[in-house]
């Protein structure tokens, strides 16, 4: 008979204040008595941090809006870039963030990684007030945004190591669903900002709206005043404490993390990393984006794979001494088919809630905004403002919370019924709504008055950001289930930094369709390509010879 469950669990043996040698959450004598407190207070701390580190990566989706209602001097397709410069930065920082826990430990990580957010905050509030400055200093704010883009990767793989096996999806679920309701609170929270003089002086002058613009009770009129540049300024009023929170209430599993060294080694090595990985972006985007800012010479289907093997091959050769052996020991996760699998997955889960997040608003302004009319010869005209759009910020925030707040719930099913069985039936519905969704947008381009087109396209919407939503859970409880403690973190991390692309891909094909006049042809796309990973979902893992059934 075993009677290891009536010993008391030894409290966690610890080598330096927040440093725990002792863990063990797979031993529920240890995880009630011991494990259970300590990793609920990380995931607390974990939460409000990578919530600001989504709302500092996802908040050029709402400036952008509010440039072109304040009347600055750049074009749609140029304001497109700033959102899609953003979301390729945070993407292609998840790379090495995938990788940090192990390298630098949870506590050094997390705390470093939320004070850092301080800069792209300050800096984009500083840029907003000088419209007349050229767009390379807004690409250049957009791309140190990335940095909190990148905090997902190293944040999942955190809390991941906390929780054992049975509560994956639901530790995950919180960490990840709540901590997305960045992109909620972003998106509610600066239009709110910006109709006050939050900071004083500090905070500098205000502009008039040219445009009307919006917030959560609706519109708000041309010949407004607005602080735009709050938009960048107001996280720093929570960024600060949340940084001391970091510090002083999260711990380093040395079970995790063996040679993390001194908190200034931990450091040094989370910026060497985090800068290697501006590297290859900066390269990839001149190449990519048209002048005056780059060259214009590659698609984005060269660019993304070109970025993300350069971001790996120069992590993989920069490293040196113990730094080296460590990195190569994570490497080991891309010779697991699953590794594979789960990355594409992913993309279908996280890749549409942010891609669409980060599109979203500057798409319906585009769209509903304007009145499609056509000319004396019968050519579509895209460039007489409509006196009945809606609101977009009114809005925007809608889809993003919906998929936030249902991700704990996507965990905790998929801990009851199996992970890729929830994920086969969200992507079913993704694939029906995102055609759906498509026909409305071809009918509202195709409009003098768009508006009546609106509310299904948000309800559409909101069921896409749900699905998606609840895949995020699913697919991370899958994760935890097929890879052990050692590797589940660098997955974690690894697929969310390639999903996290969709943040770059869902800006520049919806606004390159919009500009085509086909907008439709993108939702068309994400269709197809949601069908083919239904299809590989049930090949994998809902076969009935599958390798891993139902994780």
């Amino acid at each position: 008979m075993n009677t290891t469950r009536n010993i008391p669990a030894a409290p966690p043996t610890t080598t330096s204040g927040a440093d725990i040698a002792d863990w063990r959450p797979e031993d529920e004598t240890f995880w009630e008595a011991t494990g259970k407190k300590i990793a609920y207070r990380n995931l607390w701390i974990s939460i409000p941090a990578l919530l600001c580190g989504f709302a500092v990566w996802g908040m050029w989706g709402v400036i952008t809006v509010q440039m072109m209602n304040l009347g600055f001097p750049f074009s749609q397709a140029e304001l497109f870039t700033l959102t899609a410069i953003a979301g390729i930065s945070g993407a292609t920082m998840r790379i090495p963030a995938s990788f940090l826990i192990r390298l630098a430990g949870g506590r050094n990580t997390i705390f470093l990684t939320t004070s850092m957010l301080l800069a792209p905050a300050i800096g984009t509030g500083i840029v907003l007030q000088h419209p007349e400055w050229p767009l390379w200093s807004f690409q250049l704010m957009a791309l140190w945004s990335g940095v909190g883009g990148g905090n997902f990767a190293s944040s999942m793989s955190n809390i991941s190591t906390f929780f054992p096996k049975r509560l994956q999806g639901t530790g995950l679920g919180l960490n990840a669903g709540l901590g997305n309701f960045g992109v909620t609170t972003m998106q509610i929270v600066i239009p709110l900002v910006m109709t006050v003089g939050l900071l004083g002086s500090f905070g500098g002058e205000p502009m008039v709206l040219v445009k009307d613009s919006g917030w959560i009770f609706g519109k708000i009129p041309a010949g407004t005043q607005t602080w735009v540049q709050n938009a960048g300024l107001a996280w720093v009023l929570s960024l600060v404490p949340l940084s001391i929170l970091c510090w002083f209430g999260m711990n380093n599993l040395k079970t995790v993390s063996p040679a993390t060294g001194n908190p200034l080694v931990a450091f040094a090595k989370i910026t060497y990393l985090y800068t290697l990985a501006f590297i290859p972006t900066i390269v990839m985007l001149y190449f990519y984006l048209p002048a005056p800012t780059g060259l214009g010479l590659l698609s984005i289907w060269v660019a993304i794979p070109l970025d993300i093997i350069a971001a790996i091959t120069m992590m993989k050769l920069a490293a040196f001494g113990a730094m080296k052996d460590q990195v190569k020991t994570q490497f080991a996760i891309f010779s697991n088919k699953h590794t594979w699998s789960l990355t594409i997955l992913y993309i279908v889960t996280f890749g549409s809630f942010i891609g669409f997040s980060m599109a979203l608003p500057l798409s319906m302004k585009v769209i509903f905004g304007i009145s499609h009319v056509r000319d004396a010869a019968g050519v579509l005209q895209h460039t007489l403002a409509n006196p009945n759009a809606p609101a977009v910020l009114a809005y925007a925030w809608i889809g993003p919370f919906v998929g936030a707040l249902i991700r704990p719930l996507g965990g905790w099913i998929s801990d009851k019924v199996g992970g890729s069985i929830v994920t086969q039936w969200i992507s079913a519905v993704m694939v029906v709504a995102s055609v759906a969704v498509g026909w409305v947008m071809l009918q509202a381009y195709q409009s003098a008055t768009p508006e009546q087109y609106f509310l299904p396209f948000m309800l559409l919407f909101v069921v896409l950001f749900a699905a998606s939503g609840i895949g995020n859970g699913s697919t991370f409880r899958t994760i935890g289930v097929i890879f052990d403690r050692q590797q589940a973190g660098p997955v974690l991390g690894w697929t969310s930094a390639v999903a996290a692309y969709g943040a770059f891909i869902a800006p520049v094909v919806i606004g390159e369709q919009i500009k085509a006049g086909t907008p439709q042809m993108a939702m068309y796309g994400f269709a197809i390509f949601y069908a083919l990973c239904l299809v590989l979902n049930w090949w994998f893992y809902l076969r009935k010879n599958a390798e891993l059934k139902n994780p």
